[in-house]
C-alpha cells in the first residue's frame, strides 16, 4: 500500500505532538517494517525541516532527523504541471490541491492527514491517521 503522509502527521511524529503522535508514530513503524510505502512531497520536505528545526532549535539535529525521515519515506517530485493542475482543483487550499494532484499522479492509495475536510473533493482517497492505523490493524488480524 502506498500512502502520501501530510505534513501535519509527519510533524506529529517527529515532535511527539500529543495526542496525535500516537497514531503518527504507528504509521512510521509500519513504514519501517515495510507494511506500507510511505511518501511525502518534496515541497513538504522544506516545511517539515523548518518546523523540526524551529522545534529543536538545532540545525544539525534537524538535518539528522530529516536524513532518518528520508530513510523511511519516498520523496515525490512536485512538477510545474502539478502546480498548474492544482489551480483548477476543486480543493480550495492550494497547498492541499498540489498534494492531491501529486498523490493522484503517483497512484497513492491514500493521503493520510488530520485535515481530511479540505481534501474531500480531491482525486485521492483521504483518511485520518487513527482510521488508517485501525484499518491496517484489522487487515493484519
Amino acid at each position: 500500500m502506498k500512502i502520501l503522509v501530510d505534513t501535519n502527521v509527519i510533524i506529529d511524529a517527529l515532535t511527539a505532538r500529543e495526542p496525535w503522535n500516537v497514531h503518527a508514530e504507528k504509521i512510521f513503524l509500519m513504514a519501517a517494517s515495510h507494511t506500507v510505502n510511505m511518501y511525502i512531497t518534496a515541497s513538504a520536505a522544506t516545511d517539515i525541516y523548518y518546523l523540526v528545526r524551529k522545534h529543536l532549535h538545532s540545525t544539525e539535529t534537524a538535518k539528522q532527523i530529516m536524513g532518518k525521515l528520508y530513510s523511511l519515506t519516498g520523496l515525490l517530485e512536485v512538477t510545474g504541471d502539478d502546480c498548474l493542475e492544482a489551480l483548477t482543483s476543486p480543493i480550495c487550499d492550494y497547498e492541499d490541491a498540489v498534494v492531491d494532484v501529486v498523490a493522484a499522479r503517483m497512484g497513492m492509495d491514500y493521503i493520510v492527514t488530520r485535515n481530511v475536510k479540505d481534501y474531500q473533493s480531491g482525486k485521492t482517497r483521504v483518511i485520518l491517521p487513527e482510521d488508517f492505523v485501525k484499518q491496517m490493524e484489522e487487515v493484519s488480524e
